[in-house]
């Protein structure tokens, strides 16, 4: 079948030959020597019999293949000048990002110089290791004795394979062995908690209350006499995306009114946020709900300083339990009746803690990855350890507390930034039981972007260390039994606070990127593979719909090893940034099934009071919409995280080594991870800004 013909290309090379005047196709027979092109006469007769093809020899001029040359060279020209641009762009950006980035404390400064020096060095092992691969040195590596023979090189990576083999390879198995232990340790840890749980739930297991507070007098029920006086607080500080849900949320709980009080606990620096949190406490101050506003004059002490000046009024000695939401949670109306019965009979029970629910867990790839952490944290660890020891670390809201057992254990103090643990570790320690309720669920919101994120985890993993330094004694000293003893020492301190961020980050940050350049020291494949493997797939257990992320969750764990290995060590070591409270930004986000629900349930608390919107409330708006417009936008940035990007970099550095070592498990891990960290150092993961 003839090949179709192609008229645009006649057209075209017909227009060229008139505009050039020029004949590329010359008779070459006269000059055997002279290159010669070929040209196919094309039958444009179509369906006749086909075309029939004439090999000539022919000549190019030399001004059209001038042409052709300076096409290519402008072309490349272009292209250079393009990335060159794009190369410029990019480093000024990056610069300018690192610059106006706040201030690096002193532990991260010291843990990013290691970090450089260590990419330095690994950088400058990957150009020898190129150097003897090409040399064939991989197959047959030289020896001292032999090594006169092939060049100063030759004697140089010969004396360093005895070096490495000597010295430096024994220390670093030694090292890889001992995290090794600690991550198996930690693997029968997580196992013997999955077990833990799969019991509660085959056996049913769960607490019962002797009470029932959501039935009426006439079906068994308290009569409102007999309900207990409840202080509900609700701590915050900058948080005006969120203050109004939660103050809402709170307002509408189905409790007798005279039987409850709504402390609203301002420790705002900004005017404006005062004025429209106050204003919203007014508002449903005219429908009827006992709330009052409190603003610190002396902020101190973060949320442990806030909740001892709100601990400390007067009228608080009225009431036997507290209540204790974070500005961003939105308990259901019968959170109350499912949380306080529980107390009654129970004298020595000291917290009831609820599970939290997110409302956002769905919003991006970060928010998924937290949901499984969390999941696992409420479904496993803290309704095991309330089953069986009747002990875990409060999450700092969404519980209730006996307020005698809050002022035995000495109150909130402000020598640490968990004051949440912390409370909760004197309380275990002077007899006080725990109560973890699975069932009840209270609404909340995640962190969405990567840097709201980090400081929370900074928070939550150098806080634990400052409070284990602090009260390692007082442990010591306690009247509890030794078993309950060695359960907070190594179980709740040690193996989940400070083993799990070490092992994690010395062992896939440090030690597998260097037993790629010192092949004298082995990390099996099954500690970099089916180790950590395992672990995911327990962790995502409890949140079975996240098994599709089941290897960015593995990936994102180790990234964030960094971050908990240098929190760790701060709050270890008491550097500044360990006492540093910052707020975790929240986005006031709400799903539109929670805005029903919220409508639905105030609907009857409007009709009960017969109030009618009065014209502080049309003040409210005006104010609202006065201070929304005298806000200037503040354009965000995404920020570039230097100890990630250089971890990228030795990462994606030891996983070319590992190629030419045909090191198929290691290469795919370092590959992985490495893009995991340049993802994370890029600040590409959570929500995006401009």
């Amino acid at each position: 079948m003839s090949r179709a013909p192609n008229y645009e290309f006649q057209e075209w090379w017909n227009k060229q030959r008139e505009k050039n005047n020029l004949d590329p196709f010359q008779d070459n027979s006269d000059h055997p020597n002279s290159p010669s092109f070929h040209s196919i006469d094309v039958d444009t007769a179509g369906g006749s019999g086909g075309a029939v093809s004439v090999e000539k020899d022919r000549a190019r001029s030399a001004r059209q293949l001038s042409w052709v040359w300076l096409l290519r060279f402008q072309q490349i020209a272009g292209s250079l000048a393009w990335i060159s641009n794009g190369l410029v762009i990019l480093v000024r950006t990056a610069n300018r990002r690192i610059i106006t980035s706040p201030r690096a404390d002193s532990a991260s400064s010291r843990l990013y110089r290691v970090i450089r020096v260590f990419l330095i060095v690994v950088i400058l092992l990957l150009g020898f290791e190129m150097v003897a691969y090409f040399k064939g040195w991989h197959f047959r590596p030289p020896s001292v004795g032999s090594a006169d023979v092939m060049g100063m090189v030759g004697v140089v990576y010969a004396r360093w394979i005895q070096i490495r083999a000597d010295y430096l390879a024994p220390p670093l198995q030694s090292l890889a062995n001992l995290c090794t232990v600690l991550f198996l340790v930690q693997t029968v840890d997580r196992i013997v908690l999955i077990l833990g749980c799969f019991w509660i739930k085959f056996r049913r297991i769960k607490p019962v209350a002797s009470v029932d507070y959501e039935s009426n007098v006439e079906n068994g029920g308290v009569d409102v006499e007999d309900y207990p006086m409840v202080l509900v607080q609700i701590p915050m500080c900058n948080e005006k995306e969120v203050y109004q849900q939660s103050i809402g949320a709170v307002c509408i709980l189905d409790w007798p009114k005279e039987k409850m009080l709504v402390q609203v606990l301002d420790d705002s620096d900004e005017v404006d946020t005062q004025q429209l949190i106050k204003a919203e406490v007014q508002k449903w101050q005219q429908r009827g709900i006992r709330i009052i506003y409190r603003h610190r004059l002396i902020r101190t002490g973060y949320k442990a300083g806030n909740l001892k000046s709100a601990m400390s009024c007067d009228y608080v000695k009225d009431y036997e339990f507290v209540a204790i939401f974070d500005a961003d949670f939105q308990p259901t109306p019968d959170f109350l009746k499912k949380a306080v019965p529980y107390f009654k009979g129970n004298d020595d029970l000291a917290l009831v803690q609820t599970r939290w629910a997110f409302v956002n867990k769905d919003e991006n790839l970060l928010t998924r990855l937290q949901n499984v952490n969390l999941s696992f944290h409420f479904e496993v660890e803290q309704q095991v350890n309330g089953v069986f020891i009747n002990f875990f670390g409060f999450n700092g809201t969404a519980g209730v507390w006996r307020i005698k057992a809050l002022e035995e254990s000495g109150g909130w103090l402000e020598r640490t930034t968990v004051e949440d643990m912390d409370i909760a570790v004197r309380a275990h320690l002077c007899g006080w039981k725990f109560i973890f309720l699975n069932d009840v669920k209270c609404l909340c919101e995640l962190p969405e972007t990567y840097e709201a994120y980090k400081k929370q985890q900074h928070r939550w993993h150098s806080g634990p260390m400052q409070l284990f330094r602090l009260c390692f004694v007082d442990i010591l000293r306690s009247k509890v039994s030794w078993a309950k003893k060695a359960n907070l020492i190594f179980l709740f301190f040690l193996l989940r606070k400070l083993i799990l961020p070490f092992y994690s980050f010395t062992l896939f940050c440090i030690i597998l990127p260097m037993t790629m350049f010192l092949p004298e020291a082995e990390l099996p494949a099954w500690v970099v593979c089916y180790l950590p493997g395992i672990m995911s797939i327990l962790s995502v257990l409890p949140a079975p719909r996240s098994f599709p992320f089941i290897v960015p969750y593995l990936l994102f764990e180790n990234t964030m090893s960094v971050t908990k290995f240098n929190a760790m060590i701060s709050g270890l070591f008491r550097f500044g940034s360990s006492y540093e409270w910052v707020v975790t930004k929240k986005l006031g986000r709400s799903s539109e099934a929670d805005l029903v629900a919220f409508g639905k349930e105030s609907e009857p608390l409007m009709r009960s009071t017969s109030l009618h919107r009065s014209s502080s409330d049309s003040g409210i708006e005006e104010l609202s919409k006065l201070e929304l417009s005298k806000k200037t936008v503040k354009a965000k940035r995404n920020r570039l995280y230097r100890k990630e990007l250089a971890l990228a970099f030795i990462l994606l550095t030891a996983s070319v080594r590992s190629l030419l070592s045909a090191q198929g498990i290691h290469f795919y891990f370092l590959l992985f991870q490495g893009i995991s960290f340049l993802v994370v150092g890029l600040d590409l993961i959570g929500e995006q800004v401009s």
